[in-house]
């Protein structure tokens, strides 16, 4: 098995950045009698960061499964590269170079680093047994270009802390994607340093391998740092986007703030 270049040369002319990756047309989900998603509709691009903003509940997680194949849309279609496309798994989501980073994490506690980098990408011999000092190498450089302190590679995943064990999954998921990365809070449980490390890494992937980036977050700060376009979603909808140059965190946060109190007031 040929193993990826973690940083491929990108030749002058080839970058088309501006292409659009992903659109997300009019996409609806339900869980029995609860709707997390009403007709969402959006654009990615390659080599732009979309952040997806929203508070608890408003429907980003389950629009980051459906694009990633975990989940099915009840209505609405995915277009991707300018085909439609349905995934039945979220190894159909692979096979065409998308990989997620989860809000749950989605680590094997009682596998070690290394081989939770390479879930589902596992290196093998002919006779297809594991070829672990290549992975183990590999997970290495994957883990170093995140720039975040790890214990040794071998270490099993339940010896982590949260942080850790959330930059074991950011590490994989950057070291596979070849087409769009989703990073579902993929700052969750890290510090303040290490927070601005991953928010650097969605800026760096999608202009230096030219790939489409959503990230998702609460926090309005680090999507108006992340991003170059945001969305913001409420109550399973998106209701507004903007260009990080046509707005800032103040505006922002006015707008959501008023309209979570003009939400507050229709429920009275």
């Amino acid at each position: 098995m040929l193993i990826k270049i973690l940083i491929p040369i990108i030749t002058q002319g080839v970058n088309m950045v501006g292409e659009e990756l992903l659109r997300v047309v009019d996409v609806w989900k339900s869980y029995g009698t609860v709707v997390a998603l009403r007709g969402v509709n959006m654009v990615v691009r390659r080599g732009e960061v979309v952040a997806l903003l929203g508070d608890n509940g408003a429907g980003k997680s389950t629009l980051i499964k459906i694009i990633s194949g975990y989940l099915r849309p009840d209505r609405g279609q995915l277009i991707f590269e300018g085909k439609p496309v349905r995934f039945k798994s979220p190894l159909d989501a692979k096979a065409l170079g998308i990989e997620v980073v989860h809000q749950d994490l989605a680590v094997i506690l009682d596998l070690p680093v290394y081989r939770n980098i390479f879930l589902t990408h596992e290196v093998t011999n002919k006779l297809g047994f594991l070829k672990d000092d290549i992975m183990k190498e590999e997970a290495k450089k994957a883990l170093d270009a995140i720039g975040i302190t790890m214990p040794p590679v071998d270490t099993k995943a339940e010896a982590l802390s949260g942080g850790q064990r959330q930059a074991t999954a950011v590490a994989r998921a950057t070291y596979f994607a070849k087409k769009l990365l989703l990073m579902d809070e993929p700052t969750a449980g890290l510090g303040v340093v290490e927070s601005k490390k991953v928010i650097n890494i969605a800026k760096k992937y999608a202009k230096e391998l030219n790939l489409g980036v959503i990230f998702v977050t609460p926090n309005i700060f680090q999507a108006y740092e992340a991003a170059d376009r945001i969305y913001y979603m409420e109550q399973g909808k998106i209701v507004f986007e903007k260009y990080k140059e046509e707005t800032s965190p103040k505006e922002l946060t006015d707008i959501i703030t008023n309209r979570i109190i003009e939400l507050r007031g229709r429920k009275r």
